[in-house]
C-alpha cells in the first residue's frame, strides 16, 4: 500500500463501498474543516483498471464534502489516499466495512449486503467475525437476512417493521414471506407481527427443539432456525408428537426396571402440584410422576404420593409391623375418633370437679381452679341443709329471692298458721 495525492477528477466511489448507490451522505459536521484545511484523513482507493483513475473503497463522506467545496466555487487540492492492491474485493469490502462501522454506524441490512459480498469472494463466517471483532453468531444473524425477500429487507430498512418480526419471518418459507407481504401490503388485511406473526407462520402451535427429549438426528421432518440461531422449531407438529410420547413411554420403561413401585403419566397439559402430594422415597412406595406441558416439555417428579395414597401406605406399614411382632390385627388403634375422645375428656373432667361437692370438708379443700385467675368458692353453711337438690348445691351460692316471690312464700307460711 502506497500514499499519494490524486486529483478530485480521478476518483470514483466504489461499487464495493458499502454505501455506493445511496443519496449523496450529510457532510455538514465535516465540511467546515474541509473548506478552512482541505481533505486531512486520506482516502482508501485502488486502481479502476480505466486509466490512472482510482475507485474509492473507504472515505465517500470526505470525497463529497471536497466536491462540495469545488462547486462552492473553492479550491480543492489533490486528495491524500492510501492506494490499495489491485484485485483484492475481499480486503476492499473488509476495508470499506471497517471504517463504516468506526464512523458511522450502518444498518443491519448494508451488512447483510457487505457480509454476502465477502462470502460470495471466500471469507467464511469465522472469518468475517475474527476481522470485524464480532461474534459468529451476530454474523450469522446478518447472513440469515439474506433468506428474506427483497421487499422485506426493504421493508426493515426503512424501520417500518421491528427487529422481533423480521426474526420470526426469517422462519417462513418463500411463499410464506409472500403470503405476508401480500398481507402487509393490503390496507384492508392484517398483517400478523411480533408473537402472533409466529403462531401465523406454525399454524398456531410453535415447538421449540429443546423441549425434545428424542434424537433429532432421527427427526424426519424439517427443523427451522431463527435468525439468532439460538432456536430451532419444529414444521411438523403432529410428527413431533408421536416421538415425544414414544420417548415419554420409554422413559416410564427405565423408570420402571429402576425398581419404582409406579409410573403416573399425567394428561398432556395437566400440571402437577406438588402441595397435594407427600415426599415418598422408592423403598417406602414413592411413584414418579411424568409431567408433559402444551408445548412438549417433559418434567419427571421423583418420589411421590397423593395424600390418599400416603395415608394408605402409613396404614399398610403399621399393619406389617404389627403382624412382624406378632400382634392380633388392629392391635393399637384407636376405639374412638379423636372427636368423641374429646368428648368424653369432657365428661370426666366434669365429674372429677362435681365430685366433692357432695362432701363439704372436702370441696371446701378442693381448688378446681387457680384462685388468682377465678373466684374463690364460697363457704359451706355451718347449719347441714336437709338434702341439697344438686350433687353441687352445697358448693353453690343461694341467690336473692325477688319481691314477689318473697311476698308469695310469707302468704303461704301466713296460711298454715291458721292467720
Amino acid at each position: 500500500m502506497q500514499l499519494a495525492n490524486i486529483d478530485l477528477g480521478k476518483l470514483s466511489v466504489s461499487k464495493l463501498n458499502m454505501r455506493n448507490g445511496k443519496a449523496p451522505p450529510d457532510v455538514s459536521d465535516i465540511l467546515p474543516t474541509v473548506r478552512a484545511r482541505g481533505v486531512l484523513v486520506p482516502l482508501l482507493v485502488r486502481p479502476s483498471g480505466e486509466g490512472e483513475t482510482f475507485e474509492i473503497v473507504a472515505g465517500r463522506r470526505r470525497y463529497f464534502a471536497a466536491r462540495t467545496v469545488l462547486e462552492e466555487g473553492g479550491e480543492v487540492e489533490p486528495l491524500p489516499c492510501a492506494i490499495m492492491e489491485p484485485g483484492d474485493d475481499a480486503a476492499a469490502l473488509e476495508a470499506s466495512l471497517i471504517e463504516n462501522i468506526a464512523r458511522l454506524d450502518p444498518g443491519e441490512v448494508n451488512q447483510w449486503e457487505t457480509f454476502a459480498g465477502l462470502i460470495r469472494k471466500g471469507r467464511t463466517p469465522e472469518q468475517i467475525g475474527q476481522t470485524f471483532g464480532l461474534t459468529l453468531l451476530y454474523v450469522r444473524r446478518i447472513l440469515a437476512l439474506g433468506n428474506l425477500l427483497p421487499g422485506i429487507r426493504a421493508l426493515y430498512a426503512a424501520d417500518k417493521i421491528d427487529a422481533a418480526t423480521i426474526r420470526h419471518l426469517t422462519l417462513a418459507s418463500r411463499s410464506q414471506q409472500k403470503d405476508w407481504l401480500a398481507l402487509y401490503d393490503d390496507p384492508e388485511q392484517y398483517a400478523p407481527t411480533g408473537q402472533s406473526l409466529k403462531a401465523w407462520l406454525f399454524g398456531g402451535q410453535s415447538i421449540p427443539t429443546k423441549v425434545a427429549i428424542f434424537d433429532l438426528d432421527a427427526y424426519p421432518g424439517r427443523i427451522k432456525a431463527d435468525l439468532f440461531g439460538e432456536d430451532g422449531y419444529f414444521e411438523d407438529a403432529d410428527t413431533f408428537w408421536t416421538m415425544q410420547n414414544e420417548a415419554v413411554a420409554a422413559l416410564r420403561d427405565r423408570y420402571l426396571e429402576d425398581g419404582w413401585s409406579a409410573v403416573e403419566i399425567m394428561d398432556t397439559g395437566e400440571h402437577f402440584y406438588s402441595y397435594d402430594h407427600e415426599k415418598t422415597p422408592k423403598d417406602k412406595g414413592g411413584k414418579v410422576v411424568i409431567s408433559v406441558s402444551g408445548r412438549g416439555d417433559v418434567t419427571v417428579h421423583e418420589g411421590y404420593l397423593s395424600g390418599k395414597e400416603a395415608r394408605r401406605a402409613r396404614a399398610a406399614a403399621a399393619k406389617a409391623e404389627a403382624q412382624a411382632q406378632g400382634l392380633p390385627p388392629g392391635a393399637g388403634k384407636p376405639e374412638t375418633t379423636g372427636v368423641m375422645q374429646d368428648y368424653i375428656d369432657l365428661h370426666r373432667h366434669a365429674a372429677v370437679r362435681c365430685g366433692p361437692c357432695g362432701q363439704p370438708t372436702a370441696a371446701s379443700a378442693t381448688r378446681p381452679w387457680p384462685t388468682a385467675s377465678r373466684p374463690r368458692a364460697p363457704k359451706p353453711s355451718s347449719t347441714p341443709s336437709a338434702g341439697p337438690s344438686s350433687p353441687c348445691s352445697a358448693s353453690t351460692p343461694r341467690t336473692k329471692a325477688s319481691p314477689a316471690r318473697r311476698r308469695a312464700r310469707r302468704r303461704s307460711s301466713n296460711s298454715s298458721r291458721g292467720w
